[in-house]
C-alpha cells in the first residue's frame, strides 16, 4: 500500500505553469498525442509555506514530531526531493536521514548514494558515495563524501568531475582531493587537480578553477600544440584571468623546441566611454636567430563627449620576421608584415564639422617606408540640399618626415572644395559638379631623386568639371518559369580637368588609382594629395539586374562599363601608366545566384588598343546546407610595374565539408600557378563530441620577408577544447571561419530547464 501524507503548508503554490504557458494547439484528432507544458517554479509569496509530501508503502508517526518511511520511501518540498529505501524525518530539526539507494534532488542537483542526510528548508546535507549530476549544465562525477552546503553548494571529496553524458567512462574528467562546486555562481575548483583525457593525464595543478557552464573564468585555457619546420614543437597554455566583468587577462606560457621559452600577454578593458588591448609577446635569447625578440601591440579608444573621441594604436618588434615566426601557435601565417602603425589622435564630429589631428608615424623593414606625419591636421565641412545645392571643403596640413637619408621632407597645404546641384528624380539623376583642389609646398629638404630646379616652396591649383547622369528601366518578364524583374540601368560620367604642371610636387601620399567599377567613375586617376591627374574622359556603363518578382531577390547582376579618353592625360608619376587617346580598357562583370545554394561571379577588364587581357577574376560558392560549404576562385593580373614587373596568376579553393555525423574537413590551397608553389595550404579536421571537440591541420606557408627568395615553412595545428572546462576558441577556429567563406560552427543546444528530468 502506497501512503501520501501532506505533512503542512497551503495548497495554492503549484509546480506546473498556468495560464498562456499552459495552452497547446489541440490537434484535429482529440485522442492524437500532445505536448504537454513544461514545469516551471512559481515563487511562493510571503507568509506562504511549501507542503512537504511524505509518500511510501509503511509510515509510522509520531504527531508534530516525527516520521518513518519504508519500501519506496519519498519526501518532496518544494525544489527537494529525497527518495530511499528507508527514510526518518525529524520535524524538530528538519533532518531527513535516507538510507539505501538514495536519490537526492535539490534544485535540478541529483546525488545518488547509499546514504544521506539532508535538511529539507536550508538544502544542506551530507551524502556517502555520491554519483551526482547537475541538469543545468549537464556536469556529473563521483566521490567518497558529499557535502551540501545548500544555496546550490556543494563540495565532493576525492571526487570527479565531467561534461560526458557516459559516466561509466567519460572521455575526459577532472580528478581532485577536493572540488568546490557552485551552481549559482557557475565556478567549480578543483584542489589538487589532475585533467585526465583518454585515459592520459594532460595537466595537473594545486588549484583549477572552471566554469560550470562554459561563461568565463579565471583558470587554465584549453593548451594548443602544433609542429612546424621553423620552431619544432609548440605548445602554449593560456590562462585566463577574470579580473572583472570590464576587463581581463590572459598569459600563455608557450613553449618552443627550437627557440625556447617565451611569454604573451592580452589585457583587455572595456567602459562605456572608453576600451582598448595590450598585446605583448617576449621571446628572449631565440636559440635560432640568437637575439632578443618581441612584439607589442596597443589599442585604445576613448569618447571624450560632446563629439570628441581619442584613439591610440602603438605597434613596435623587435624584426619583420617576428608576426611569422613567432605567430600563434593554431593561427594561420598568411606572410611577413613589414609596416608597423604607431599613431595617436583626436577626432571632432559635429554636424557638417569633421576634424582630426593625428601624429603618425612607422616602423618600417621595407627599403621604401612610407611618410610619418609629423602632426596632421584635417578639417572637413560638408553640407546637403541647400536651396538644392550640396557643397562642401576639405582642408589638410601635414608635415612630411621619413627616416631615410637623402629623402625630400616638408609641409603641405591642400584645399579641396566642391559644389554640386544634384537633381534626382523617380528613374533618373543628374548631377553637375564643380570641384577645385589647391596645394601649397614648403620643403625642408630635397634629396637628390627630385627634378632639377626643385623649389623649396611653390604650390598650384587644379580646377574639375564633371557631370554624372543615369537612368533606371524595368520590365517584366518570365524566365524558366519564374516572374521576374529586369532593370537596364545605363550611365554616363563625363570628367574635366585643364593641365597644370605638378613635376615638382613630391609623392608624400599618393599612388595610382586601382582600376575597377569605383574607380572608373571618380574624377581622378590618383589617390592622395600630391596629384590630380589632366583629364578629358567619357566614361560610359550599363547595368542589368533581374530581380525575383516575389521575394524581391537580386538573381543576377550584369554589368558593362568602358572609358574613352579624348586626349592623353600628361601628369603621371612613378608606376602609372597614362592611357592613350581613345577607348581605354573595358570591364565586364556578372553575378549569378543560382537557386539557394550556388554564387557565381565573374570580372574582366580587357585593354581594347592593346588587345590583352589587363585583369580577370572567377568566383564560385556552393552552399548545399549549413556546415557545407565549397568555394573556388581564380585571379589574373597582367604585369606592370606596379606588380614588380610580375603577373598574378593564382587559384584558390577553400572547404568544409562532413565527413560523417561528428568529423568533418577543411581544407584550403591558394596556389601561385607562374612560380608553380602553394602561397598558403591548409588541410584539416574537426571531430565535435557530446564534451570535447578536437581541430587538426596541416599547413604549409610562404614567408615573404624583405629579400626576393621566399621561404616557406609547415606546420601541424592541434587545438582541445574541453565543455565545461572552456569552451573558449583559442584561434583555430577563428582562422577556418577566416579562410573559408561560408564557414559555420556547430551550434550549442539550448539551456534546459530545472525540471527537464524532473524525478
Amino acid at each position: 500500500m502506497m501512503l501520501t501524507l501532506p505533512l503542512g503548508g497551503r495548497g495554492d503554490a503549484h509546480a506546473q505553469e498556468t495560464g498562456a504557458a499552459v495552452q497547446t494547439d489541440l490537434p484535429g484528432d482529440a485522442w492524437a498525442l500532445q505536448f504537454a507544458p513544461r514545469l516551471d517554479e512559481h515563487p511562493l509569496v510571503d507568509g506562504q509555506t511549501p507542503f512537504t509530501f511524505a509518500l511510501g508503502m509503511a509510515a509510522t508517526a509520531t504527531t508534530n514530531q516525527d516520521l518513518a518511511l519504508r519500501g519506496a520511501a519519498e519526501l518532496r518540498r518544494a525544489r527537494s526531493v529525497v527518495k530511499a529505501d528507508a527514510i526518518h524525518y525529524d520535524a524538530d530539526t528538519d533532518m531527513a536521514d535516507a538510507y539505501g539507494h538514495v536519490h537526492l534532488t535539490n534544485d535540478g542537483n541529483t546525488f545518488i548514494g547509499p546514504e544521506a542526510h539532508y535538511q529539507l528548508d536550508s538544502g544542506e546535507g551530507t551524502m556517502t558515495l555520491p554519483a551526482y549530476h547537475f541538469n543545468l549544465t549537464n556536469g556529473s562525477g563521483s566521490g567518497v563524501r558529499a557535502d551540501l552546503l545548500g544555496d546550490q553548494r556543494e563540495t565532493i571529496y576525492d571526487g570527479t568531475y565531467t561534461t560526458c553524458s557516459c559516466t561509466g567512462s567519460p572521455a575526459w574528467y577532472l580528478r581532485a582531493s577536493r572540488l568546490d562546486l557552485d551552481s549559482d555562481s557557475n565556478e567549480g575548483v578543483a584542489h589538487n587537480g589532475v585533467l585526465v583525457f583518454a585515459g592520459m593525464p594532460l595537466f595537473a595543478s594545486p588549484w583549477i578553477s572552471f566554469p560550470l557552464n562554459g561563461d568565463r573564468r579565471t583558470g587554465v585555457l584549453p593548451p594548443t600544440f602544433s609542429i612546424s619546420s621553423t620552431n619544432g614543437y609548440d605548445i602554449a597554455v593560456p590562462i585566463y584571468f577574470n579580473l572583472a566583468p570590464n576587463y581581463d587577462l590572459t598569459l600563455t606560457p608557450r613553449l618552443l623546441s627550437k627557440r625556447g621559452a617565451m611569454l604573451t600577454t592580452e589585457f583587455r578593458y572595456l567602459s562605456p566611454s572608453y576600451s582598448g588591448t595590450l598585446s605583448a609577446a617576449v621571446l628572449p635569447d631565440d636559440a635560432t636567430t640568437h637575439t632578443n625578440r618581441y612584439s607589442i601591440s596597443f589599442q585604445h579608444r576613448e569618447n571624450l563627449g560632446d563629439g570628441l573621441a581619442a584613439y591610440a594604436i602603438y605597434n613596435q618588434v623587435s624584426d619583420a620576421s617576428v608576426t611569422t615566426d613567432l605567430a600563434e601557435s593554431n593561427a594561420l601565417v598568411t606572410g611577413s608584415q613589414t609596416l608597423f602603425q604607431q599613431e595617436v589622435g583626436v577626432t571632432y564630429n559635429h554636424g557638417p564639422w569633421s576634424i582630426l589631428t593625428r601624429v603618425q608615424n612607422w616602423q618600417s623593414f621595407t627599403t621604401a617606408p612610407p611618410y610619418n606625419r609629423a602632426p596632421e591636421l584635417d578639417v572637413k565641412y560638408a553640407r546637403y540640399n541647400v536651396g538644392g545645392l550640396d557643397f562642401g571643403a576639405e582642408a589638410n596640413a601635414t608635415r612630411f618626415t621619413i627616416p631615410t637619408a637623402d629623402s625630400t621632407e616638408g609641409d603641405r597645404v591642400t584645399f579641396d572644395g566642391y559644389v554640386d546641384y544634384p537633381i534626382v528624380r523617380p528613374g533618373w539623376f543628374v548631377m553637375p559638379k564643380l570641384q577645385w583642389h589647391a596645394a601649397s609646398y614648403d620643403l625642408t629638404s630635397i634629396g637628390s631623386d627630385a627634378p632639377a630646379g626643385q623649389p623649396r616652396t611653390f604650390n598650384y591649383n587644379v580646377p574639375t568639371l564633371s557631370f554624372d547622369t543615369g537612368a533606371v528601366f524595368e520590365r517584366s518578364v518570365e524566365l524558366f518559369g519564374t516572374s521576374l524583374t529586369q532593370t537596364l540601368e545605363p550611365r554616363l560620367y563625363y570628367v574635366y580637368t585643364p593641365y597644370r604642371n605638378q613635376t615638382y610636387a613630391p609623392i608624400f601620399d599618393t599612388a595610382p588609382e586601382d582600376f575597377g567599377l569605383a574607380e572608373i567613375f571618380t574624377s581622378n586617376r590618383f589617390v592622395g594629395g600630391d596629384r590630380v591627374s589632366d583629364m578629358d574622359r567619357l566614361t560610359a556603363g550599363v547595368t542589368s539586374r533581374f530581380i525575383d518578382a516575389s521575394s524581391g531577390a537580386e538573381l543576377a547582376r550584369l554589368v558593362l562599363a568602358q572609358e574613352y579618353y579624348f586626349r592623353s592625360p600628361e601628369v603621371t608619376m612613378a608606376g602609372d601608366i597614362p592611357p592613350s587617346v581613345g577607348p581605354s580598357d573595358l570591364i565586364a562583370g556578372a553575378t549569378l545566384h543560382i537557386g539557394r545554394d550556388v554564387q557565381i561571379d565573374q570580372a574582366v577588364e580587357y585593354n581594347q588598343s592593346s588587345e590583352v587581357l589587363t585583369q580577370a577574376t572567377s568566383g564560385f560558392s556552393w552552399k548545399p546546407a549549413e556546415g557545407k560549404v565549397f568555394n573556388a576562385a581564380y585571379l589574373y593580373a597582367r604585369a606592370d610595374a606596379t606588380l614588380d614587373d610580375e603577373a598574378v596568376n593564382q587559384i584558390m579553393l577553400s572547404v568544409q565539408w562532413p565527413l560523417t555525423r561528428r568529423l568533418s574537413g577543411v581544407g584550403l590551397i591558394d596556389y601561385d600557378v607562374v612560380n608553380h608553389r602553394i602561397v598558403t595550404g591548409l588541410a584539416g579536421f574537426q571531430y565535435s563530441a557530446d564534451c570535447w571537440a578536437l581541430s587538426l591541420a596541416l599547413e604549409k606557408y610562404t614567408n615573404y620577408s624583405t629579400t626576393t627568395t621566399p621561404t616557406t615553412g609547415t606546420r601541424v595545428l592541434m587545438q582541445l577544447q574541453l565543455n565545461g572546462v572552456s569552451r573558449i576558441d583559442n584561434g583555430l577556429l577563428q582562422q577556418f571561419r577566416a579562410n573559408v567563406p561560408g564557414y559555420a560552427t556547430p551550434t550549442l543546444p539550448a539551456s534546459p530547464s530545472r525540471f527537464e528530468d524532473y524525478p
